[in-house]
Parts: C-alpha cells; structure tokens; sequence
C-alpha cells in the first residue's frame, strides 16, 4: 500500500472517529462538557499508530523518521478534516456552537470562528508532533522481519 493511502486512509478514520464521538455527544446532550473533548487525543494517537504500524508492515519501513513523518501526517490531514468539518458545522448548522465553546473554562470571551480555527490548527499541530514522538519511542526499536524467499 502506498504511503499516501496509508496517510489519507488513516486521517480520515482519525475525522470520522472524532465526528462519531462528537455526535454521541449532542445526541446524550454532553456537548457543552468541555472536558469530554480532551478525548480527541485517544482517536488521534489510535489513527497515527494504525498509519505507523501499517506503514512498517506493509511497506517494511523501517526508517525512524520516514514512520515519524508519517505519523505527523497522518494526524495533521486528520486534524484540518476535523477543522474544515468543524467549521461547516458551526457555519451552516450550528451558529450559536461558539457561544457554548466561549461558555467553556478553555476558550474566554471574544471567540469567533477565525480565532478557533487558528486556536486549533495550533493545537492540532502540536498534538501531531507529540502523538507521533511518543509513538516513535515506542516503534523506534521494532524492526520489520524480512520475508523468506
């Protein structure tokens, strides 16, 4: 499989895993649980370790920066999913979505949909960057075995 299926493959898995969870939460009426959203890290760090795993076994990388790249890719595509599918959501079907982000302890008075978008991209980069080292920490000593001929 190629790289670049691997990446696109698993970042949307990463979105779609956040939209179910976020669904599930409007539908039980917790979307104004602020807490509940640090849970985007679990569908996260579980997309970016399925692209690194599938990554060493079907391409047999090895390389610890080519898995870490890809890790980071992975997860960043994911991430502007997620704020592309946030901003359709809070454009078009949600409006007042922002109001109950600025209610949140997180967020503070003045929000408006660029300050989020920015606010998340920044945090979604970080995210990616930190998933994909402590994941590498582990894989970085796993060697892929080589097929018998």
């Amino acid at each position: 499989m190629s790289t670049t299926k691997i990446i696109l493959k698993n970042a949307f898995l990463i979105y779609a895993g956040i939209v179910v969870f976020f669904i599930l939460m409007k539908l039980l009426g917790l979307d104004n649980v602020s807490e509940l959203r640090f849970l985007n890290f679990i569908f996260v760090l579980w997309g970016v370790n399925n692209a690194i795993k599938t990554n060493m076994e079907s391409n047999k990388e090895n390389l610890y920066i080519n898995n870490f790249s890809v890790g980071i890719a992975t997860s960043v595509l994911g991430v502007a999913f997620t704020i592309i599918g946030l901003m359709i959501y809070v454009g078009f079907i949600q409006p007042d979505f922002i109001t109950v982000l600025e209610n949140s302890s997180f967020w503070g008075q003045g929000l408006n949909l660029t300050k989020m978008v920015f606010a998340l991209a920044i945090e979604g980069i970080a995210s990616s960057v930190i998933c994909s080292f402590i994941l590498m920490q582990f894989y970085k000593n796993y060697k892929v075995p080589k097929a018998i001929a």
